[in-house]
């Protein structure tokens, strides 16, 4: 475990390397830098993990200290890095996930402009994502959650020459950074109250200095909370994510499908003992998930391109999480988080086989038929989407979904268990409406299918990690997280909600063949009818929140900016400058050289303080 800084310094050296070659690396060279980068941080991140889970379990947190970061008046934060079974979860994720995604991006992003560019932006992702998990102070998890924030807008708008790529870009720059100063608002504040930013310190002192509910835990939580929910995409900051998807597919897999989008979910669970003294906030997490994922479940009926789908769907299962979060399943988020993104890289990367395939078309209805020409692609998204869907006992999804239901029901959230069941239904509807469109019906585009082992392998690896073997991947999470305390009269239940929960799966799967294979004529309709039309365009449109946000912030703003075009500030400066410098303009007339004038101007001055002196 000595060597675990070397997992982020393998990525942060690839960077290094990829960005001050400055274009000059070929394309072979580009992807050995990038790919192997990632490539030794995962087995470093193995070896780890592997002395990790040697130890007598619950194993003891490893702690490595580098350097101290820098001292001022006693605040004294250090680069260190903390590893127990959350961070290892985590680490293995981003590591592994992570080198099949360069790997399949090796092979995507081939012949476009800016390939060592993309791969060097990845790497100091991955290395900023590193910093943020294993980082065992408040400040080295805000250093790494800036460094995911930056890389995720440089990714977004790396088709920059696309103007729509530069304001997507942007608003996920923005509206992510409205949540950042949240969360940067509580590190002050818990600094203020502990005197230190170091986690450990802070969890093990919170509940001798904050009693339960106490106004300065509540606003902590609370400014967490905004930061987790601004990373996460999640209620009311959730806008940004789907037009995120303007970057590379490899981008959307990696960054916003497997591991920043659920940073707000490590930084609660992270900080769990805060939100334990914050009951009422707590369950607002609950209820923003619960909120959040049956809206994005709602807007992913009804769009068109396959990867604002895959989007939605991301909310979607981030909102589960956030919805275990808030009801106490702590360990079932983490595990959620883990299956979310072995079955959700595999979706996004079946996306981008399909839209090199088919010449960059995105539209769903643009394409059909491709299960013959795409067998594989066509695999992937039947055991992708059926984790995603969490068809019963063949995919990792439904155990880890299953199991935030029964929690959620077991503890008494009765509410957020049905909006957890609804969620579930849309999932399965809107999933195989997407995989009835693309891969039954009739051909509509000619597709040429991937190959080599660029391609194939991270498809094939990530496909079997979707189905029940990646189920059986427990994180080792006992001493880290509380376990979920099931009343003994509820455990007789959870076949039930076994049962329940599986039904509404088939059922929405059940509905998606009915309405979307064979002539689809009557969705056709009902989307046309007087009904229909306003509220598909309302789903479509993901609520209007964006339109919201339009009318109450950016057009005041604009607004403002128009009326102080010339900046009345400035021009009222100005006139402070301007008086000065006209009496100076006045003041150098007086000084002509004459030996009269000045013999003058003594004596007219001597008389006005003389007439003065009278006066007073």
């Amino acid at each position: 475990m000595n060597a675990l800084y070397l997992t982020i310094l393998f990525p942060l050296l690839g960077y290094l390397i990829l960005a001050f070659s400055r274009g000059r690396l070929s394309e072979n060279v580009s992807a050995a830098v990038g790919v192997g980068s990632i490539g030794l941080a995962a087995l470093t991140a193995l070896n780890a993990g592997a002395e990790f889970l040697a130890q007598a379990q619950p194993a003891a947190p490893f702690t490595q200290h580098l350097w101290t970061w820098m001292q001022v008046d006693g605040f004294a934060p250090a680069f260190s890095l903390h590893l127990d079974g959350l961070s290892l979860t985590l680490l293995g994720v981003v590591t592994g996930v992570g080198f099949f995604i360069h790997l399949f991006a090796s092979w995507y992003m081939r012949g476009e402009a800016g390939y060592q560019r993309f791969f060097s932006y990845m790497n100091l992702f991955v290395a900023a994502m590193l910093c943020l998990v294993l980082g065992d102070n408040l400040l080295m998890m805000y250093l790494g959650w800036e460094g995911v924030g930056l890389c995720s807008f440089l990714l977004i708008g790396f088709y920059y020459k696309n103007p729509a790529n530069g304001l997507a870009a942007r608003k996920a720059f923005i509206v992510t950074r409205v949540g950042d100063v949240f969360l940067a608002i509580g590190l002050f504040i818990l600094y203020r109250e502990f005197g230190t930013l170091h986690i450990q310190d802070i969890l093990t002192r919170a509940p001798a200095v904050w009693a339960e509910g106490s106004y300065w835990v509540t606003a902590a939580t609370l400014l967490l909370l905004g930061g987790a929910v601004g990373k996460s995409a999640q209620l009311p900051l959730q806008t940004w994510l789907a037009d995120a998807m303007a970057g590379p597919t490899p981008v959307s897999a990696l960054i916003h499908a497997a591991t920043m989008v659920t940073a707000g979910v490590y930084l609660i669970a992270r900080t769990h003992p805060l939100f334990l003294l914050a009951p009422d906030v707590l369950h607002l997490v609950g209820v923003i998930g619960a909120t959040t994922l049956v809206l994005s479940g709602f807007a992913a009926l009804v769009q068109t391109d396959i990867k604002r789908i895959l989007a939605y769907s991301t909310m979607s299962q981030i909102g589960y999480m956030f919805l275990a979060l808030g009801v106490g399943a702590w360990q079932a988020s983490v595990f959620h988080l883990m299956t979310h993104a072995f079955f959700k890289a595999l979706l996004f990367l079946s996306a981008g086989s399909i839209i090199i395939a088919l010449h960059h078309e995105q539209n769903i209805f643009r394409m059909g038929g491709l299960r013959k020409s795409m067998p594989l692609v066509y695999a992937c998204f039947l055991i992708g989407g059926a984790a995603l869907a969490a068809v019963p006992f063949i995919d990792a999804g439904f155990y880890s979904k299953d199991r935030i239901l029964w929690e959620a029901y077991a503890t008494g959230n009765t509410d957020l268990f049905a909006a957890g069941l609804l969620g579930a239904f849309l999932t399965s509807l809107y999933t195989f409406r997407l995989i009835f469109v693309v891969f039954h019906g009739k051909a509509q585009t000619e597709a040429h299918a991937g190959h080599g082992i660029a391609h194939h392998l991270p498809l094939l690896v990530l496909m079997l990690l979707s189905t029940f073997v990646g189920a059986w991947i427990t994180p080792p999470l006992a001493g880290v997280l509380p376990e979920t305390v099931i009343p003994e009269a509820m455990e007789s239940s959870h076949h039930m909600i076994e049962i329940m929960a599986a039904v509404v799966a088939l059922s929405g799967i059940a509905l998606a063949a009915l309405l979307f294979l064979g002539e689809r004529r009557f969705v056709t309709a009902l989307a046309n009818s007087a009904i229909g039309r306003p509220v598909s365009k309302l789903w479509l449109n993901a609520w209007g929140f964006d339109w919201l946000y339009d009318r109450v912030f950016v057009r005041p703003f604009m607004f403002l900016v128009k009326i102080n075009h010339r900046d009345l500030s400035d021009r009222a400066v100005g006139v402070v400058t301007a008086t000065m410098m006209k009496a100076h303009a006045i003041s150098s007339q007086t000084q002509t050289g004459r030996l009269g004038w000045y013999a003058v101007s003594m004596a007219g001055g001597a008389v006005l303080v003389l007439a003065a002196l009278v006066l007073i």
